[in-house]
């Protein structure tokens, strides 16, 4: 098991107005495995996404990754986590403008204090994997957003993670462009053993996935 969610609820407070968003949530995720949220705009999908990756805290309940307890981290160690151990693809790329592609896949080694010539192959191995090798002296604005959402793949995949979250990872895409990135995904899944936690919108983009949950109302069916 790598990730289990148990009792997760969030509530957003508005004034007197609380609002609930998740109402009493219970996830898990073994190694390895390709899991797809699906559900409508509202439904609590990207909040659960957020928590089960420690980006937002729950109201309650508890999220153990990788065998740690989330709520008994602090800051620091939460950092060190997600530079290590696992890593987050948001809906649009999030690179750094000023920086090329080998800067921003290996940007992650860098806050770790990683020394270049520990990790400048392994950056240009996923680079060549993903299929942006002849990128890598590239600033993002030179690159399509087909090769700018791979670029923040390889950024996620550098640091060799057990687990990867990813928020809409098509969904500033075409729809080919979409497609290729899903099969990349589905690829790496199965090559490389890296769990991976996905929101959609896409039932087709999901059926990429092992397991398909649905989020209704703040709860998965």
């Amino acid at each position: 098991m790598v990730l289990e969610a148990k009792g997760i609820k969030k509530e957003f407070s508005n004034g007197e107005v609380v609002t609930p968003v998740l109402k009493g949530v219970d996830f898990a995720v073994q190694d390895g495995e390709f899991v797809a949220i699906v559900g409508e705009s509202g439904s609590g999908k990207s909040t659960l996404l957020y928590i089960l990756a420690g980006i937002d805290k729950p109201t309650e309940g508890d999220v153990v990754l990788l065998g740690k307890n989330l709520k008994d981290l602090d800051d620091k160690s939460l950092a060190q986590m997600r530079r290590e151990d696992f890593s987050f693809v948001y809906q649009f790329d999030n690179l750094v403008a000023n920086l090329t592609v080998y800067e921003n896949i290996t940007l992650p080694l860098v806050l770790d204090k990683q020394k270049e010539s520990a990790f400048k192959a392994r950056a240009e191995e996923v680079a060549n994997y993903l299929g942006i090798g002849d990128t890598l002296k590239k600033f993002p604005s030179q690159l399509s957003g087909g090769e700018q959402q791979r670029a923040a793949i390889a950024r996620a995949l550098v640091t060799n993670p057990k687990i990867i979250f990813l928020d809409e990872p098509t969904g500033s895409l075409d729809k080919e462009r979409g497609r290729q990135v899903m099969e990349l995904l589905k690829t790496i899944n199965k090559e490389k053993g890296v769990a991976l936690v996905m929101i959609t919108h896409s039932q087709a983009h999901a059926e990429y996935a092992t397991r398909i949950v649905k989020m209704e109302d703040g709860l998965l069916n």
